[in-house]
Protein backbone atom coordinates (compact mmCIF):
# COMPACT_ATOMS: atom_id res chain seq x y z
CA UNK A 1 0.00 0.00 0.00
CA UNK A 2 1.37 2.99 -1.25
CA UNK A 3 0.23 6.79 0.38
CA UNK A 4 1.95 10.00 -1.06
CA UNK A 5 5.43 8.94 -1.44
CA UNK A 6 5.14 6.36 2.02
CA UNK A 7 4.71 2.84 0.85
CA UNK A 8 4.25 -0.17 3.63
CA UNK A 9 4.00 -3.74 3.81
CA UNK A 10 2.18 -4.58 5.90
CA UNK A 11 3.30 -8.45 5.50
CA UNK A 12 6.53 -8.17 5.45
CA UNK A 13 6.53 -5.48 7.96
CA UNK A 14 8.56 -2.63 5.96
CA UNK A 15 8.34 0.46 5.17
CA UNK A 16 9.98 2.88 2.10
CA UNK A 17 9.91 6.87 1.92
CA UNK A 18 10.78 7.70 -1.79
CA UNK A 19 11.92 4.17 -2.45
CA UNK A 20 14.50 4.68 0.80
CA UNK A 21 13.85 1.73 2.98
CA UNK A 22 12.96 3.43 6.20
CA UNK A 23 13.55 1.08 9.43
CA UNK A 24 10.75 1.32 12.03
CA UNK A 25 10.55 -0.31 15.42
CA UNK A 26 7.80 -2.53 16.35
CA UNK A 27 5.24 -0.55 17.45
CA UNK A 28 6.48 2.81 15.59
CA UNK A 29 5.29 0.63 12.42
CA UNK A 30 2.13 -0.53 14.48
CA UNK A 31 1.49 3.42 14.57
CA UNK A 32 2.65 4.17 10.98
CA UNK A 33 0.06 1.10 9.47
CA UNK A 34 -2.90 2.20 11.64
CA UNK A 35 -2.65 5.26 10.32
CA UNK A 36 -1.69 4.77 6.30
CA UNK A 37 -4.56 2.29 6.28
CA UNK A 38 -7.40 4.81 6.90
CA UNK A 39 -5.53 7.54 4.99
CA UNK A 40 -7.60 10.51 4.77
CA UNK A 41 -9.49 9.97 8.14
CA UNK A 42 -9.08 11.29 11.61
CA UNK A 43 -7.63 8.37 14.09
CA UNK A 44 -8.41 9.50 17.86
CA UNK A 45 -5.75 8.52 20.15
CA UNK A 46 -8.35 5.94 21.72
CA UNK A 47 -8.08 4.26 18.80
CA UNK A 48 -4.73 4.01 18.41
CA UNK A 49 -4.14 3.13 22.15
CA UNK A 50 -6.52 0.06 21.38
CA UNK A 51 -5.21 -0.70 17.96
CA UNK A 52 -1.66 -0.24 18.70
CA UNK A 53 -0.96 -0.68 22.26
CA UNK A 54 -3.73 -2.94 22.60
CA UNK A 55 -5.37 -0.88 25.82
CA UNK A 56 -8.15 1.33 26.52
CA UNK A 57 -6.18 3.03 29.05
CA UNK A 58 -4.09 5.34 29.08
CA UNK A 59 -0.69 4.65 30.73
CA UNK A 60 0.75 7.96 29.59
CA UNK A 61 -0.95 10.93 27.68
CA UNK A 62 2.63 10.98 25.92
CA UNK A 63 3.19 7.58 24.44
CA UNK A 64 1.35 8.66 20.90
CA UNK A 65 3.22 11.81 20.94
CA UNK A 66 6.95 10.11 21.42
CA UNK A 67 5.99 7.37 19.50
CA UNK A 68 4.92 9.53 16.66
CA UNK A 69 7.92 11.98 17.14
CA UNK A 70 9.75 9.04 16.24
CA UNK A 71 7.70 7.89 13.35
CA UNK A 72 7.49 11.65 11.61
CA UNK A 73 11.41 11.98 12.34
CA UNK A 74 12.63 8.25 10.37
CA UNK A 75 10.00 9.63 7.61
CA UNK A 76 11.43 12.81 7.01
CA UNK A 77 8.14 14.96 7.82
CA UNK A 78 9.18 18.07 9.68
CA UNK A 79 6.86 18.16 12.98
CA UNK A 80 6.54 21.90 12.90
CA UNK A 81 4.83 21.54 9.13
CA UNK A 82 3.95 17.81 8.69
CA UNK A 83 2.74 16.76 5.48
CA UNK A 84 2.51 13.38 6.06
CA UNK A 85 1.12 13.01 9.63
CA UNK A 86 -1.21 15.77 10.64
CA UNK A 87 -2.56 16.52 14.39
CA UNK A 88 -6.31 17.37 14.45
CA UNK A 89 -6.38 19.04 17.35
CA UNK A 90 -9.01 17.51 19.81
CA UNK A 91 -10.04 15.08 17.21
CA UNK A 92 -6.79 12.74 16.80
CA UNK A 93 -4.47 12.31 13.81
CA UNK A 94 -4.51 11.96 10.04
CA UNK A 95 -2.39 10.22 7.45
CA UNK A 96 -2.75 12.76 4.38
CA UNK A 97 -3.48 11.48 1.34
CA UNK A 98 -1.75 14.23 -0.37
CA UNK A 99 0.02 17.73 0.28
CA UNK A 100 -1.66 19.93 2.74
CA UNK A 101 -4.51 22.24 1.01
CA UNK A 102 -3.17 25.33 -0.66
CA UNK A 103 0.50 24.26 -1.28
CA UNK A 104 1.83 24.31 -4.65
CA UNK A 105 4.39 22.13 -6.38
CA UNK A 106 6.64 25.01 -6.90
CA UNK A 107 6.94 25.64 -3.11
CA UNK A 108 7.75 22.09 -2.08
CA UNK A 109 10.54 22.42 -4.48
CA UNK A 110 11.94 25.95 -2.90
CA UNK A 111 11.72 24.02 0.26
CA UNK A 112 13.66 20.47 -0.63
CA UNK A 113 16.87 19.89 0.36
CA UNK A 114 19.53 20.11 -2.72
Amino acid sequence: MTVQDVAVDLEARRCWRAGVEVTLARKEFDLLAVLIQRAGEIVTRAELMEQVWQTTFWTSSKTIDVHLGWVRRKLGDDPRRPRLITTVRGRGLRFEQGPPAGESTAARQLEAPH
